[in-house]
């Protein structure tokens, strides 16, 4: 589905793992080096040049076995050499720099050439650093050890941006994804949904006595609250699905590949589990309540995100109105997307 194609980790909850934090911590990982060579020897000797550092070396006897070993481990680092049967080295510098722009390579090329304007040709096509052969052992150290620090310096930067987006994208207090990040899902999801006809279901979700509690026990207590019924859609959200809060103690959940009643089912059991959950201040046993507003995307309708939150909004303004600590579906829901629904919730 188009909705998997988000940044980050935006699928229903969202919050800085292990794997973000280990990319700040460059060091924590082994550095690999591709080495690209036609002949035998030459991609011997550059091996053995390079086992006397902590190195991870993968080797490619050509061009075309070069950007497959590329697209499945992306090395930091690639020392090509410059003359190739069907790649030449600037050819590869070209392709990794045209076909592989999300992240930085520091790209050393080796050659036999001495002549100025073809050196300044292969820097020109993208390549950091050049060697002339034949190499020195320690001068190759030398070299990779800079384009090594390059690397480095780059993937830092690249893991410092993915945290920030992520932030960027969350909601700081429950961990869930703010109105930003839902919306980015939302809309492409919103779209596959159209053009591969499966149901989707925005629901509004609103805590009903909330400010009683903040006026009465301090924002520590409220936190506590939104942090329960946060978890709560964690636990009772599936992958295929995303929750978040969209301000104060209004929450978003979208809902794709279920009928209507298996949209009702679940966000009567998520009404449920929080109307049983009891939270205790200075004491007592506190329950807060939550009102919920559904509405259905047709594929007759038009993709358009901010309409369907309309709706699942007027609904839940009729829950409220109703009584509130209930589920309800928009007026206009009718029977959205009856083919191909998808199993219930």
């Amino acid at each position: 589905m188009d909705g998997g194609n988000i940044p980050i980790t935006m699928k229903s909850k969202v919050k800085i793992g292990p794997a973000v934090e280990d990319g700040l911590d460059v060091s924590a990982r082994p550095f690999k080096i591709l080495v690209v060579d036609d002949s035998p020897i030459d991609r011997k000797l550059l091996e053995q040049a390079l086992s006397q550092e902590q190195y991870t070396v993968l080797s490619a006897k050509s061009g075309q076995e070069a950007i497959q070993l590329f697209a499945e481990h992306r090395p930091p680092l690639v020392i090509t050499d410059w003359l190739m049967p069907d790649l030449t080295g600037i050819e590869l510098c070209r392709r990794i720099r045209l076909e592989f722009q999300e992240s930085y390579t520091y790209i050393i090329i080796l050659t036999a050439m001495t002549e100025k304007d073809k050196l300044v040709k292969g820097l020109g096509a993208g390549a950091d650093d050049y060697l002339t052969k034949p190499f020195h052992a320690n001068e190759l150290l030398a070299r990779v050890g800079v384009g090594r620090r390059i690397a480095d310096l780059h993937r830092q930067i690249e893991a410092k941006s993915r945290v920030l987006e992520e932030l960027a994208l969350t909601d700081a207090m429950t961990g869930l994804l703010n109105r930003r990040g839902i919306e980015l899902w939302a809309g492409r999801e919103l779209s596959a949904a159209a053009r591969h006809d499966f149901p989707l279901w925005a629901v509004m979700a609103d805590m009903v006595n909330f400010k009683s509690v903040n006026d009465t026990y301090g924002h520590d207590a409220g936190g506590a609250v939104l942090k329960g019924f946060a978890e709560i859609l964690k636990t009772n959200t599936r992958s295929a699905d995303i929750c978040g809060r969209i301000g104060g103690e209004q929450f978003l959940i979208v809902l794709t590949h279920t009928n209507r009643d298996g949209a009702t089912l679940a966000i009567e059991r998520i009404r449920e589990k929080f109307l049983a959950q009891r939270f205790r201040f200075r004491g007592q046993d506190v329950v807060v309540t939550a009102s919920f507003g559904i509405a259905g995307h047709s594929r007759h309708q038009s993709q358009n995100f901010n309409r369907l939150l309309t709706q699942a909004d007027a609904a839940l303004y009729s829950a409220k109105q109703l009584g509130r600590n209930r589920v309800e579906l928009a007026a206009t829901e009718i029977n959205p997307v009856e083919s191909n629904q998808g199993p219930s919730q």
